[in-house]
């Protein structure tokens, strides 16, 4: 029980890490007042990583752009049915760059991916809605700017129902969501 609880401890210190990091550059008031309480929930949660812990958990996206950062991978999710960036569960794993970067390659088949940095790019606390065999619950989102080339293939997958190179100016036409519009305007700073 012991090596669990510093397990744990440990791979949540590397998450904090990275939300400190993001809480301490110049947000908006509502991306600021999210990070906080994720910094709250990784905090009071140890298995904040797994989908087990059933009031949220966290979550690795990625805001795949193309290099001159003018569009942006989107999939046209399946269960939500909403335009939104790639992305999904940590699934145990402290490395949420890492988890960023695995869900693009499996939700698109795109297999040169990089990292435009290793900070979070954005953070977003968002409500899932309850299904057949999962309650409704929180995904503490940390997006990572993941850098791709467009003439690369897209695959897509059973999570999808379609994938798009959007124009960044565009996106909020698919998706108006303050996440998204969020991301957008991140974009033009």
């Amino acid at each position: 029980m012991e090596s669990q609880r510093t397990y744990s401890k440990m791979h949540r210190t590397q998450v904090l890490t990275l939300l400190r990091a993001h809480a301490g550059r110049t947000l908006d008031s509502h991306e600021a007042a999210m990070t906080a309480e994720t910094i709250r929930f990784v905090e009071a949660y140890p298995d904040c990583l797994l989908r087990t812990q059933l009031s949220g958990h966290l979550t690795g996206s990625a805001w795949v752009v193309d290099v001159s950062r003018t569009r942006t991978l989107l999939t046209h999710h399946r269960k939500l049915d909403k335009w939104l960036q790639l992305g999904g569960h940590a699934d145990g794993d402290p490395d949420l760059l890492a988890v960023a970067l695995r869900e693009a390659s499996e939700e698109s088949g795109l297999t040169r991916l990089r990292a435009v940095t290793p900070e979070i790019f954005d953070l977003d606390r968002h409500w899932i809605p309850e299904r057949k065999t999962e309650p409704a619950h929180w995904h503490y989102d940390l997006r990572f700017m993941i850098e791709a080339d467009p003439n690369e293939p897209l695959t897509v997958t059973h999570e999808s129902k379609d994938l798009a190179w959007v124009e960044v100016a565009r996106v909020t036409t698919l998706n108006p969501e303050e996440s998204m519009a969020r991301m957008v305007r991140k974009m033009k700073l």
